[in-house]
């Protein structure tokens, strides 16, 4: 069932490339007692192996070290169509605030990190659920596509 899902998901993509800005949101309070959502997270091959999987002590196996599902976008930043999907990986973040992360790897930056895991097109979307292997996708895809992967792979709500 999930390989069927996950399956229509790839089906919608239309291989574009995708990328985000250069900065990192947290969740914070203004004077106004108004809660700013987190936004998508940058990270550093050194970020990656502390926060999502230490590939490099655990070679053969993937055990990933978050207290939440994420996505992973590989990504880099001269990719027009990257800066398409940029605001919705944006607002998802915003939306699954507290329930799943979203990264951003700059793949020009962190070319052993890319190298590492195969990224070969961007963009490519690694999507880490619990206690499960990651599930790659290439290309970018919609909204409404991203929303499903999240509530079906990730938080295994069914519909």
């Amino acid at each position: 069932m999930k390989k069927l899902i996950f399956g229509s998901l790839l089906l919608s993509l239309t291989f574009m490339a995708c990328a985000g800005t250069n900065k990192e949101n947290k969740t914070e309070t203004n004077n106004t007692n108004e809660v700013k959502k987190m936004g998508t997270i940058h990270l550093t091959k050194a970020e990656f192996l502390a926060k999502v999987a230490n590939y490099e002590t655990n070679p053969t196996e993937w055990k990933y070290l978050g207290d939440k599902p994420c996505i992973i976008d590989f990504y880099a930043s001269w990719c027009g169509p990257c800066k398409t999907i940029a605001p919705i990986l944006e607002d998802l973040a915003k939306e699954y605030d507290g329930q799943i992360y979203i990264y951003k790897v700059d793949t020009e930056a962190e070319q052993e990190l890319a190298g590492a895991f195969g990224i070969r097109s961007i963009p490519s979307v690694l999507f880490c659920p619990m206690g499960e292997q990651p599930q790659m996708a290439q290309g970018a895809m919609p909204k409404d596509a991203f929303k499903q992967a999240i509530e079906e792979v990730l938080l295994k709500k069914k519909k």
